[in-house]
């Protein structure tokens, strides 16, 4: 048994709306798509959406990500792991493409059997309020679909995300701006973006209304409270669900001609410079 402190809340969930098997099976089915927009690139070729970063980068980053996580979830680590240490997490020996793959298709497959041998209710250390394998079930599932998004503005490759599977990558990233410690990194940048009035609609025009993939965003506090409803806001960004997403991510300017913003532009603007892992 582990004693705790008395003063200390349990760790708080950041639940998902899919569950561990869902996540495991779509985080290599992400992947699989993920390699497939490199196949016949230009790995040389620069990100538009990662500064400094080729596509071999990017690549190369998402691998690590995943057998990090994967180290993470074997270990059942109780601490961070400096990705250094971690096998292979550096990239293939061999730099040409098929090694490219190959080496993100192991990490991929490590890291779900990893996951699927924790559950998702096994103690794992992460670094959010969420300490189970299960959070890096959901969490690598969409770093993946973001960086698919980072690999098809290089390639020209088509982009579309399953409506379960985009919501839940908007509902994950709501959750992850509303930390504590979300809050606290990005203190500098809240200036005049909390305050009466400040309200966000986020609004899919492409699903089911079963899905209820609509989002409120309220600010009008000091920190950020979200739900999944449809209420009148200062600012509404609508468009197809894959689109929203990608907007949300800063894949995809809010300007763009596949998204609309009805009322106050700026209070956007401010939204997404705010909530940003950079």
């Amino acid at each position: 048994m582990t004693l705790q402190e008395p003063h200390q809340p349990p760790p708080v969930r950041l639940q998902g709306s899919l569950d561990h098997e869902r996540y495991c099976a779509e985080l290599l089915a992400e992947t699989g798509e993920f390699r497939a927009a490199l196949r016949g690139a230009d790995l040389s070729a620069a990100v538009p959406t990662c500064p400094d970063w080729t596509l071999a980068d990017l690549a190369r980053h998402l691998g690590g990500a995943h057998r990090w996580a994967g180290q993470l979830v074997a270990t059942r680590a109780t601490a961070g792991i400096d990705p250094a240490t971690v096998p292979g997490a550096d990239g293939p020996a061999d730099e040409t493409p098929g090694a490219l793959d190959a080496w993100l298709a192991e990490g991929a497959e490590r890291t779900v059997a990893a996951l699927r041998e924790a559950g998702p209710d096994t103690a794992v250390w992460s670094w959010a309020s969420d300490h189970r394998a299960g959070f890096w079930a959901r969490r690598m599932t969409h770093e993946t679909v973001v960086h698919r998004a980072d690999a098809a503005l290089t390639t020209g490759a088509g982009y579309e995300v399953a409506a379960e599977i985009a919501a839940d990558c908007i509902d994950e990233w709501l959750q992850v701006c509303a930390l504590p410690a979300a809050a606290e990194r990005w203190a500098e940048r809240a200036e005049g973006l909390f305050g009466p009035g400040r309200t966000l609609h986020l609004h899919a025009t492409d699903v089911p209304p079963a899905l209820n993939a609509e989002w409120f965003l309220d600010l009008t506090g000091d920190r950020l409270v979200h739900r999944r409803a449809h209420e009148k806001a200062a600012v509404a960004l609508r468009g197809p669900l894959t689109d929203l997403l990608a907007v949300i991510y800063r894949r995809l300017p809010a300007d763009s001609d596949r998204v609309e913003v009805l009322g106050d532009r700026p209070l956007l603007d401010r939204w997404l410079s705010y909530a940003s892992f950079d």
